[in-house]
């Protein structure tokens, strides 16, 4: 079962902080068609306008341009909310690496300023958007909770850290806190521009334009592309959740293991291109390969991923092929 059958109570108020940007939007989306209210925080520094345009007319949604770094900002919004669903943050290993202070300051604070608004607020449930770059340098495969190594980036640290406040959270206030450590989630409305755009969207605009692209390494490195419908079922299941589960990340992934080279010739087979890739070096910052384990999500939160990677890919291309131009 995915999340299209949840229920909550009727007049659930669903905060979605970062709810413009690709994740962000598409939960905004999926509440809204379920018939809850959704107020939906972004300051537009990552997040796009036309992201949230299609919902703008629909009376139970809420714009609120705003910083998650101003704690002002984060209370009144939050204010007579039953579930946070931060996804506020500036993700990209790379972009860390060059600005790690910024990213001290939005995903550190302004996830501790989210939080806060919502114990403040006395929310029920709070949700929070972690990582799978927390598991930094251990080498073992699959991905398991408890077994994580040095992280590798800023970006990473950021993670970590958040995960530590949600700890805390629960233990010393009792909020109700749940990290969502994401493994390499795509889909509909992911970003494809931009010198930090995620691979799979990159690939398909630069094989739609006939460009060649560079993949950054021997192609060799493995991930566990997740497709965007999981990741909304994860969000709310989380909100559905015991209380003794709380203070906890989880693995949201699609438990398979796709090499970076098999998934681009997937992706020239599916548009009808014979491009073959240019190689680069690799990434600073960069896990080699990942793959979770996602039996704690399974067993604690009833997360149950109804989409793998290849039917997952072939609604994102459909998707692309509609909206890119």
């Amino acid at each position: 079962m995915g999340y299209k059958e949840l229920s909550f109570d009727k007049d659930s108020v669903f905060l979605v902080g970062g709810g413009a940007g690709f994740i962000g939007s598409n939960l905004c989306e999926a509440i809204l068609e379920m018939g809850y209210t959704v107020r939906c925080l972004d300051n537009l520094s990552t997040g796009k306008l036309e992201n949230i345009e299609p919902f703008m007319e629909n009376e139970r949604f809420t714009f609120i341009k705003g910083d998650i770094r101003e704690l002002e900002t984060c209370m009144e919004a939050a204010k007579g909310v039953d579930f946070v669903l931060n996804q506020a943050a500036w993700g990209s290993v790379p972009r860390s690496i060059e600005m790690p202070l910024l990213y001290e300051e939005i995903n550190i604070r302004g996830t501790l300023n989210m939080m806060e608004a919502a114990r403040q607020n006395n929310v029920k449930k709070f949700v929070y958007a972690s990582s799978s770059s927390v598991y930094g340098d251990h080498p073992v495969l699959p991905k398991k909770e408890g077994k994580e190594g040095k992280v590798l980036s800023p970006y990473a640290l950021t993670k970590k850290v958040d995960e530590e406040y949600g700890r805390l959270y629960k233990v010393l206030y009792g909020l109700d806190t749940y990290g969502l450590r994401y493994f390499n989630v795509f889909g509909r409305r992911q970003d494809p521009d931009g010198a930090y755009a995620a691979v799979i969207p990159k690939f398909i605009r630069q094989l739609m334009n006939g460009e060649r692209p560079t993949i950054n390494g021997d192609g060799k490195q493995s991930r566990d592309f997740t497709y965007i419908d999981n990741v909304i079922e994860a969000n709310l299941k989380a909100c559905l959740a015991s209380s003794d589960a709380a203070g906890e990340a989880f693995n949201i992934g699609a438990g398979g293991r796709e090499y970076l080279l098999d998934v681009y010739y997937d992706l020239c087979k599916a548009l009808g291109k014979e491009t073959e890739p240019c190689f680069g070096p690799p990434r600073a910052g960069d896990i080699r390969d990942s793959n979770a384990d996602i039996g704690k999500a399974r067993e604690l939160l009833g997360y149950n991923p109804e989409y793998d990677f290849a039917a997952g890919i072939s609604l994102a291309i459909d998707w692309y092929k509609e909206n890119l131009v």
